[in-house]
């Protein structure tokens, strides 16, 4: 008797678990379709964003799809990233842009400057958390109106501008506005 009582409540638990399961896939889909993103990841504040119709700005935070090279190839393989539907295999990626037009950009070992100033948590690191090597992206340039510096800075391990260096203007889809946020 207490076999059949404990297959009957295996047969819920595992019921209970598809139906949740179900149902955050929906909600997931039903909150993209509205223009909600759920940031999860420790590159940006955890929480809701909406996708709002505001020009790209220095403060601003976007959505974008990586460009397709061995960068991000190399990302996606390691799990940087997550693997979606933009070019490449490449999942949508949420960053803040730092600079834009007009502004001058450094990145090295120490960190990115914009216009001399010295960005928090934006130092490179030689390795990620496995002792893996990380690209060591160099530049120091003045940004021209289709380029955009997109990192991090509450994570000082983001994958972020620090080793891909500069984004298009056409592969940012969409900027977003934070609806609701917390602390990791």
């Amino acid at each position: 008797m207490k076999t059949n009582f404990m297959k009957k409540n295996i047969k819920i638990l595992g019921v209970l678990i598809l139906t949740l399961s179900v149902s955050v896939f929906v909600l997931s889909i039903g909150l993209r379709v509205s223009g909600i993103y759920i940031n999860t990841t420790p590159s940006l504040p955890v929480g809701f964003y909406k996708v709002v119709d505001e020009p790209i700005a220095s403060g601003a935070y976007v959505a974008f799809c990586p460009p397709q090279n061995a960068v991000f190839d190399m990302a996606r393989d390691r799990s940087y990233i997550n693997r979606g539907d933009c070019p490449g295999g490449y999942g949508l990626l949420l960053k803040r842009v730092f600079a834009q037009s007009g502004d001058t950009v450094s990145i090295d070992q120490a960190g990115i400057f914009v216009n001399g100033e010295h960005l928090p948590n934006s130092a490179q690191l030689a390795a990620d958390a496995e002792g893996q090597p990380l690209p060591q992206y160099r530049l120091k340039a003045v940004l021209n109106d289709s380029e955009y510096l997109l990192l991090s800075n509450v994570n000082p391990q983001s994958f972020d501008a620090r080793y891909f260096g500069l984004i298009a203007r056409d592969q940012i889809q969409q900027v977003i506005y934070p609806l609701f946020t917390w602390s990791h």
